[in-house]
């Protein structure tokens, strides 16, 4: 693969090929992925391959981002402006060392 993928490519690339339903619905097919992510880890599934991710957690990890990207699209809201707004008030209400500092 070519480069690093970035959330603001993900919500560009989500935009681009899937901004028709409106945010409820985005909401409902989140609840839905969570459930199957949540029957995946349940169920002890497999693990994805190169060849198969069909079935597996890493594909309903990604079902999941998927959503909750589409619904920021839907809501204009910049997820990589407010990653680290919300990590350094994360980190300072649990007392946390760590510096969230993408550069």
């Amino acid at each position: 693969m070519k480069g690093n993928i970035t959330i603001k490519y993900l919500q560009e690339y989500i935009k681009a090929k899937d901004n028709d339903a409106e945010c409820n619905i985005y909401f409902i097919k989140l609840v839905e992925e969570l459930g199957e992510l949540s029957k995946a880890l349940l169920s002890d599934a497999p693990r994805a391959t190169e060849e198969n991710i069909k079935g597996t957690i890493e594909e309903e990890i990604w079902d999941v981002m998927y959503y909750l990207l589409a619904m920021a699209n839907k809501l204009d809201i910049d997820i990589e402006k407010w990653i680290p707004v919300k990590e350094n008030i994360n980190n300072e209400k649990h007392h946390n060392n760590t510096v969230f500092d993408p550069s």
